[in-house]
């Protein structure tokens, strides 16, 4: 057992897997069916990724040795069908924790292994997307709303609406709530004479009257503003 494996191998009917990989997204979900799981995305030296959980029994087991950014090699866990509609990787499996997987600090992989992966404007307004799965956007705001508060599920929530541009000049529709609203409409108070380039990681497709749009899949996402990436760097100077 002392091969790796990569990510692109894994398939179920077997446990004892080794792999080493980035943990490029963390984050802890709540549902009534599951309970609190811990849910990761996970990528390998040759970019190819996949989801991982650990479901509600297993969080305090190994909550204290993931941590998102680091690597780290794992041993021994499930491999099961991947479903449903909010997709983090276009993997056909996904990874599940056992109470007996071992996780092992290791060499870090590369900084700049990171994932993203810009999702192209047309072929999104297009309609040639899977809205099942999740998408990278990159960005320069051209257009912003005010911020609106509106009631989701009897809960207020902050709301903003956004038009960004690629670098082929294509306009796309881009909604953020909660945090990412307030965030996002506070960068471009401070920065209304800056150019402001959002990159969106993990974004949820919506169609509406066979409209595409983008907006955040609540904690799933992340947003930032001007981040240094060497990919906001090339887009910039397009």
């Amino acid at each position: 057992m002392s091969s790796l494996s990569s990510v692109f191998a894994l398939k179920p009917f077997k446990s004892m897997w080794k792999i080493k990989v980035k943990i490029i997204r963390l984050w802890k979900q709540y549902s009534a069916a599951a309970g609190l799981t811990i849910e990761m995305v996970f990528i390998d030296s040759e970019g190819d990724k996949i989801h991982a959980s650990v479901k509600k029994e297993l969080v305090n087991q190994f909550d204290q040795f993931l941590i998102e950014g680091d690597s780290r090699i794992f041993i021994n866990f499930a491999v099961s069908h991947a479903t449903g509609s909010y997709r983090t990787t276009h993997h056909a499996y996904k990874i599940g924790f056992l109470s007996t997987t071992r996780v092992r600090q290791c060499e870090a992989l590369p900084a700049e292994l990171n994932g993203f992966e810009p999702t192209n404007y047309q072929d999104l307004l297009e309609g040639n997307l899977n809205p099942d799965f999740l998408i990278d956007l990159i960005g320069q705001i051209v257009e912003v709303s005010h911020v609106e508060s509106v009631s989701v599920n009897g809960k207020e929530m902050q709301k903003i609406s956004l038009e960004l541009r690629d670098a082929e000049d294509a306009r796309l529709p881009l909604v953020l709530w909660g945090v990412f609203a307030t965030d996002v409409n506070n960068a471009v108070q401070v920065r209304s004479e800056q150019s402001l380039t959002v990159v969106l990681r993990f974004g949820k497709i919506k169609v509406w009257k066979e409209k595409s749009s983008v907006s955040n899949a609540y904690n799933v996402s992340t947003v930032s503003i001007n981040p240094e990436m060497l990919e906001v760097e090339t887009f910039v100077n397009t």
